[in-house]
């Protein structure tokens, strides 16, 4: 499948780097301006972009850029398009207020700003923007667009609170709440529910390869933690962090690892409040009450 789009990229003026490109969903050529483009400091033009084969890895930062907004705009799901050094493409930019620029630049940009009627902030400095600068989800809230980078799928339904984060390449397969933390690689499935300071084992740092995902109608409860893949209906108590070497004693008595149990369903993962030991449990996963769809109607 050939995809070729149309987009607006920010260059610097200096070096010639590519800093971003944004492609809009209808594909015209709509430009961008801002104060750094004002004063010098980047300039810009339309790019058209050809990916032959999402399973080829990207390129350019101008293929890397619209393989991010391919995932944000749900036209591919995480871990089906080749992201291999993307890290190495992109650029670090300081995100401001005026545009955005390199580094070593925003100095500079304070200065040949500085009569004009705005209020300067660095919002980040980082490879990847803020999402919702580049693509808005259909059907999504998002309590701190600070916290969702360009990348990140977010299906129709989810709502993700102020504390919920979503990296790139990572996200929601339908209606979910997002209050914890979902790390690169992961995928959550529909109506499942990720706790307040709850987080999810990506694949970006500690050698980790192990793609981690969580099924339909799972519940991850607050400040709980995850290393393993979950099935569908599965519990984690609030505060149990389980890895993979994490030792499990079973209903029949037995001690498994909890890398033994990845991808099952039906299961509840408590610790022993008396003896301190992990217990799984088969479990109406239904038991926690699942979504409150008054939450997920984000029309």
């Amino acid at each position: 499948m050939t995809i070729k789009r149309t987009g607006h990229r920010y260059i610097d003026s200096k070096s010639g780097t590519t800093i971003d490109v944004w492609f809009p969903r209808s594909n015209k050529e709509i430009g961008r301006s801002c104060l750094a483009q004002k004063v010098g400091i980047i300039k810009s033009d339309f790019v058209e972009v050809e990916i032959a084969s999402v399973d080829d890895a990207p390129k350019s930062v101008e293929d890397a850029y619209l393989r991010l907004h391919l995932l944000s705009e749900c036209a591919v799901k995480p871990n089906e398009i080749n992201l291999d050094g993307v890290f190495g493409l992109l650029a670090n930019v300081a995100w401001t207020t005026a545009g955005p620029v390199l580094p070593a630049e925003v100095e500079n940009l304070r200065e040949l700003i500085a009569s004009e009627d705005h209020q300067f902030n660095v919002t980040s400095v980082d490879k990847f923007p803020r999402m919702t600068d580049y693509v808005i989800p259909e059907g999504v809230r998002i309590g701190d667009a600070d916290r969702v980078r360009l990348g990140a799928h977010l299906a129709s339904g989810t709502t993700v609170m102020h504390e919920g984060f979503c990296n790139f390449n990572a996200g929601t397969l339908g209606s979910s709440m997002v209050e914890g933390r979902i790390s690169a690689g992961v995928v959550v499935g529909d109506g499942s529910d990720i706790g307040g300071g709850a987080s999810i084992m990506g694949t970006l740092s500690g050698g980790g390869t192990q793609v981690i995902s969580m099924g339909k109608k799972n519940l991850l409860g607050a400040n709980a933690g995850l290393g393993i893949s979950l099935g569908d209906n599965c519990i984690v108590e609030s505060g149990l962090y389980i890895t993979a070497g994490t030792k499990v004693k079973m209903p029949d008595g037995s001690i498994v690892s909890a890398r033994e149990l990845t991808g099952q369903s039906g299961l509840l993962f408590r610790r022993h409040s008396q003896t301190g030991a992990v217990e799984a449990i088969m479990t109406d996963g239904a038991l926690w009450g699942g979504l409150n769809t008054a939450l997920h109607s984000n029309d």
